[in-house]
């Protein structure tokens, strides 16, 4: 036996079918999707848990649990890469971040990542910092001061 001489047993493969082409496919004109209705539309058909109008399922059982989801806080992200930009001793505040357009929105604040290296001396403003951020922070000889 060898590799290229392997074939799948007989009747193990079928041809796809290709429906709506042509009288001589056995699936031809309306391509086994009836003749009228939604589901023979292009794009037709309804979407999933519908039930015909009537309450589906998921809107007739009672909603249990509860979820912290709602009061999250989401911090702006800005690396140390970024903070690059600055000259050296400057002070960087989450306004000032905005402004530069390096942030777009400071959402619940601002957190300091430690993605790159730092190559200056900057006094940085922010909600947060990771460990790693605020450790090469000062190893600059800078400050990381939460707000």
């Amino acid at each position: 036996m060898k590799l290229n001489t392997l074939k799948p047993a007989a009747g193990a493969t079928k041809a796809r079918k290709r429906v709506g082409r042509g009288p001589g496919s056995g699936i031809g004109k309306t391509a086994g999707r009836g003749e009228n209705g939604q589901n023979s539309r292009s794009g037709g058909g309804v979407r999933i848990g519908f039930e015909g109008g009537q309450t589906p399922l998921f809107r007739r059982l009672p909603k249990r649990g509860f979820s912290n989801a709602r009061f999250k806080k989401v911090y702006a992200v800005i690396n140390l890469d970024d903070l690059n930009k600055f000259e050296d001793g400057a002070e960087v505040t989450p306004e000032i971040l905005k402004n530069m357009g390096l942030v777009k929105k400071q959402l619940d604040g601002i957190k300091v990542l430690a993605d790159g290296t730092l190559e200056k001396k900057l006094t940085v403003k922010a909600q947060k910092f990771s460990k790693a951020a605020k450790e090469a922070i000062e190893k600059m000889g800078g400050k990381a001061e939460v707000i």
